[in-house]
């Protein structure tokens, strides 16, 4: 009963949150920290996730979860509203949402667009001389 009902709220949560697939010659944890997310260390929760603040304060901020090669995004309003209780009030869709990932998205396009082109050699004096 306990393992049916668990599972059951996995895949609700899994469908909440936006989710934005990370191509894969990229790495999902370099492009969450490229995209200005620091790692959340929360000794209640063995998942490791990610947020970047919207303000001076804990909250509000961006949350985000790495599963493979997808990121799972939603945004924190404020803390859990009492004492042990993990439910917090979050935005898992919405302009905001919406506009957070397609920053991420357009950051990952630049990442693919720029290991893609080659490295020019630097010139020395001499060639730049010679070789016109």
């Amino acid at each position: 009963m306990v393992g049916e009902c668990w599972e059951r709220l996995k895949v609700y949560l899994v469908f909440k949150f936006m989710k934005i697939k990370v191509p894969t010659n990229l790495n999902s944890v370099n492009v969450i920290r490229r995209a200005g997310y620091g790692l959340v260390r929360d000794p209640r929760n063995p998942v490791q996730s990610y947020a970047r603040r919207l303000g001076g304060g804990i909250y509000p901020r961006f949350h985000a979860y790495l599963e493979g090669d997808s990121v799972n995004l939603h945004l924190d309003q404020k803390q859990a509203s009492y004492e042990g209780s993990s439910a917090h009030s979050g935005e898992y869709d919405g302009e905001v949402v919406e506009r957070e990932g397609e920053r991420i998205k357009s950051m990952m396009a630049n990442l693919v667009v720029s290991e893609k082109q080659p490295e020019k050699e630097a010139e020395g004096f001499w060639s730049k001389l010679f070789n016109g």
